[in-house]
């Protein structure tokens, strides 16, 4: 009998398949599935540290705040190997098909990307690099907070997103593996942490307006999640990276207001 996964095997799931560091994941199961779900918001929080460094570096150089954003999402981006953002582009195109949900995991699972992802790639990371650009230009402690939080309520969506009761829209590839093995409590758990550590990190800066960015990033997130179980019948690795970046740049528009 497999023993229970341990945190570490948890954390080395999560930084394995969500970053492109050089971490060996030593299980595959669903028992390390769960562990590495519950644990996706660490993940983000190396991410988010590392974006807001490369941020913070730049303006110590005497950069502006707008390369300083535009380096810190790009940092983002390239430690999650553009994955999330390859997954928000499938499912604009999957979506805005206008297909059978058959026709429209074909259509997702291309490698070119279609109109509809290009224009929300576009959109997305102009709206990621104005709100960094904006609250970096407040101060870099107000901006690499925000940074922090919005890569971990992208992974807190991820973690919502794998809850009991959510099915994967096909039998393979990183959404069956996840899809559901996180029980609802826990799932809920780790969101209501989430926006605990979103109120700490509001410490730098409008704690309220921070705290509502998290909420509002889960909240759109999981609107977005409803919306792709009924459209493609259940998640994908896609929709996982489309929940990320949605969850994302909503928790940095608001905290930029």
């Amino acid at each position: 009998m497999d023993r229970s996964p341990t945190p570490g095997d948890g954390i080395r799931f999560a930084l394995g398949t969500l970053t492109v560091l050089p971490v060996r994941v030593t299980r595959w199961d669903r028992a390390a599935a769960r562990a590495g779900m519950v644990c996706a918001p660490l993940a983000g929080v190396v991410v988010g540290l590392a974006a807001a460094a490369v941020g913070g570096v730049l303006l110590a150089c005497g950069a502006s705040a707008l390369v300083a954003a535009v380096a810190a999402v790009a940092t983002g981006a390239v430690l999650t190997r553009g994955l999330h953002l390859d997954g928000l582009a499938d499912v604009a195109d999957g979506l805005g098909s206008a297909k059978p949900a058959d026709e429209a995991l074909r259509i997702m699972k291309r490698s070119d990307i279609g109109p509809f992802g290009v224009v929300t790639l576009v959109f997305v990371l102009l709206a990621q690099i104005a709100s960094v650009a904006r609250l970096f230009a407040a101060s870099w402690t107000v901006g690499a907070a925000a940074v922090v939080m919005s890569a971990l309520v992208a992974r807190g969506a991820l973690t919502l997103a794998s809850r009991e009761g959510v099915a994967a829209a096909r039998p393979e590839g990183l959404g069956a593996a996840v899809a559901g093995t996180v029980p609802r409590g826990t799932a809920w758990g780790v969101a209501v942490l989430v926006v605990a550590a979103a109120v700490v990190a509001g410490l730098a800066g409008p704690l309220a307006v921070f705290a509502v960015g998290a909420v509002l990033g889960l909240c759109a997130a999981e609107l977005l999640l409803r919306h792709c179980v009924r459209r493609f019948g259940g998640v994908t690795g896609d929709v996982f990276g489309a929940l990320a970046e949605v969850a994302a740049t909503c928790a940095l528009v608001v905290a930029a207001l």
